[in-house]
């Protein structure tokens, strides 16, 4: 057989590869061909079909791309039906992953041999969706209840090890090719022939608890709770006739689209790293607080050879110190052992005073206090002491990467990387093009990225790049309605209700308010022409010393460490309000949501005007990665898209009509409505 699906006979039994690279998805070229492959075994009048993939995935679950579109035939339930009734056994010999529909294809199977690698799982909520052919009906017959409330309703991929505990898998086996061929069939019934799981209320009601703290506001993890406890209650064709239904209905909602919107917009960036440039082998790190340690601990993770840099022995010994505590970190998380982090230590740190001693080095990254004069004076140091090949890179979140680099004597070897803390945790990583960076320079530093398993998002050269830009847009945007009327805590609660991790308040409690409050002094907000100051924030940490947590008091108080809204602030806030001349009012929630969203937006269509951004997905990878817009979302570039861009240039035309100062309509936002564009049609101009 030629296509996707390859079939061959050996010894009377059938050998049913898929290949369809990358991952083996189960498209519909692959559809087809298994049904073909089917009947020539049937036709062949062999005694077992052994079902696998080829490469390291078995399949790693439909084709996306094609959720869009009506479905065509042949169906993958119709397979799976045809797999689960076949007149001799198919064993599914699972050499890699085998995820959504692949693992409904393995459950259809009389047998699963895994190979000691392979992963298992039904991560479809993940995606917005539910199982759609058979997984939230077979899973709870094969395994029971409450691992199926674990791997469905969470979205949780297991290894082939846990699989075989809970019954998943019959066998581990090297060669799982071999092993399905002779093994003997389990003398049980078909997988969708077996007895339903036991009804419990209890695990339900548990689980549905748990989706909504773990996805607040998501439709799907809940959906497929439902679906498996309608599988303790219905017949196995009833079930599977629900669970269809829910989920077509759910692959072309607002959430699905948004979570596959994601999904293809990580792997484009993640693919940038994978071609060019050379692999990093050394590297400098200087400065050894949390950031610095945390940057060192990632490269040597990868065994990169790594020298961490500070001015004087305390310095020095702070720096020693917080990579340790890393390390034990990792310790007790099971991350690693005691020996290997100590061994890892070792062999792939040491820690300079100055930069007389520091070895030669690929690679070279500043993690130093936010000033430029600081970050000029080590990147002067580190090119005297340097190769000049050595890739120099600063990790500043708001400064000109442009002025940083002036006075380099190799200034293509330079660019910024701007890691969100903790770097070692942390998957985005904004990549800064300064004017000189080379094509060379920029592809390692992507190949880079790709190893330490980050998402790495180009940018443009700007006070805060994309995510720190649109975050300073989004606070004043809140500053200025608690001016208006609102308050800290019914900002914050609106926008979690909205499906933001945490509130801006909150977010500047939990960093600090002397972050922002340096950085709106270092701006000149406070005499900066044609702009609307805001005053509260400046006020509280000049007059109160109330800088967040780290005080126990911030736009919050924290008795007990509990944070509670302060009468204190709620009275900053109103004699504001009364010192402009502001008659208070109140904000409904919905209000509050439209304005903050709508200046993210904004501000965005200005970062693609300028070639910031190179498209709208990379912004809403920033804002999805670095600062918690909701994923299902599809962040506020792809929202904007699915409001409709005419409903947005509404939204700015009002607000613009109430404050001049603070709104405006970008004229690549009035081309789009003209033209009738949406997010995937605007590129960098």
């Amino acid at each position: 057989m030629s296509g996707p699906v390859h079939f061959a006979v050996a010894d009377g039994v059938a050998i049913v590869t898929i290949d369809n690279p990358p991952v083996n998805v189960t498209s519909h070229a692959v559809r087809q061909g298994l049904a073909v492959a089917l009947d020539a075994a049937e036709a062949a009048g062999v005694s077992r079909v052994v079902l696998t993939g080829a490469g390291k995935t078995f399949i790693a679950g439909a084709d996306a791309r094609e959720f869009a579109a009506a479905p065509v035939e042949p169906h993958l339930p119709d397979i799976i039906r045809r797999i689960e009734t076949f007149p001799v056994p198919v064993v599914a010999a699972i050499n890699g992953a085998a995820l959504g529909g692949g693992l409904e294809i393995a459950l259809a199977c009389r047998a699963r041999i895994a190979a000691p690698g392979a992963t298992l799982g039904l991560p479809e909520v993940t995606l917005g969706i539910v199982p759609g052919a058979g997984g939230t009906q077979r899973l709870p017959r094969l395994a029971g209840l409450g691992p199926a409330l674990s791997l469905i309703g969470e979205g949780r991929i297991i290894q082939a090890q846990e699989a075989e505990t809970m019954g998943l898998v019959d066998a581990i086996a090297t060669d799982p090719v071999a092993s399905a061929c002779t093994i003997p069939i389990p003398a049980r019934p078909a997988t969708g022939a077996l007895p339903a799981p036991q009804p419990d209320a209890d695990a339900i009601k548990a689980a549905r608890q748990q989706a909504a703290r773990r996805s607040p506001g998501q439709i799907a993890p809940l959906k497929a709770i439902d679906l498996i406890e309608a599988a303790t209650r219905l017949p196995l064709d009833e079930g599977l006739a629900l669970e269809r239904e829910t989920f077509l209905h759910l692959k072309t909602s607002d959430q699905a689209t948004a979570l596959r919107h994601v999904f293809f917009a990580e792997r484009a960036a993640m693919a940038q790293g994978k071609a060019g440039g050379r692999d990093i082998a050394s590297a400098v790190v200087v400065g050894g607080g949390n950031m610095g340690a945390s940057i060192a601990y990632a490269l040597a993770g990868l065994g990169i050879s790594v020298a961490l840099v500070e001015n004087d022995p305390a310095g020095v010994e702070r720096a020693r110190a917080n990579v340790e505590r890393l390390y034990a970190d990792a310790v007790k998380r099971g991350k690693t052992t005691a020996e290997a982090a100590a061994a890892e230590q070792a062999t792939r740190l040491s820690f300079h005073e100055g930069y007389g001693t520091l070895p030669p080095a690929d690679f070279a990254i500043e993690a130093v206090f936010e000033d430029m004069e600081v970050k000029r004076q080590v990147f002067s140091a580190l090119d005297r002491a340097l190769p000049k090949t050595t890739i120099l890179a600063t990790n500043t979140s708001y400064l000109d990467v442009n002025r940083i680099a002036e006075g380099l004597r190799h200034p293509k070897r330079f660019l910024g990387l701007h890691f969100f803390s903790p770097a070692h945790v942390m998957k985005l990583l904004e990549v800064i093009q300064a004017r000189t960076t080379s094509a060379k320079t920029l592809a390692t530093a992507l190949r880079l990225a790709t190893r330490l398993k980050k998402i790495p998002v180009l940018a443009g050269v700007c006070d805060g790049f994309i995510g720190n830009r649109i975050l300073t847009r989004y606070r004043q945007t809140c500053d200025i309605m608690l001016m208006e009327g609102a308050l800290p805590a019914q900002v914050d609660q609106a926008l979690r209700g909205f499906g933001m991790a945490m509130g801006p308040y909150e977010v500047q409690d939990l960093s600090g308010l002397d972050i922002a409050y340096a950085n709106r002094k270092r701006l000149g907000w406070r005499t900066k022409d044609g702009f609307r100051y805001i005053p509260i924030a400046d006020r509280i940490v000049e007059e109160t010393g109330r800088l967040g947590r780290k005080t126990s008091a911030g736009w919050y108080d924290y008795e007990g460490g509990k944070p509670s809204p302060s009468a204190q602030i709620d009275a900053i806030v109103a004699e504001e309000s009364g010192r402009a001349g502001i008659t208070r009012r109140s904000f409904p929630d919905e209000e509050i949501v439209a304005r903050a969203v709508t200046a993210m937006v904004e501000e965005g269509f200005r970062i693609l005007e300028e070639g910031i951004a190179a498209n709208p997905a990379d912004i809403d990878l920033v804002m999805i990665h670095g600062y918690a817009f909701p994923r299902w979302r599809g962040g506020p570039m792809h929202y904007a898209g699915r409001l409709g861009f005419p409903e947005i240039l509404r939204r700015i035309e009002r607000f613009e009509a109430q404050d001049k100062l603070s709104w405006g309509v970008p004229d690549l936002l009035r081309r789009a409505v003209r033209d009738g564009l949406g997010p995937e049609d605007l590129k960098r101009v």
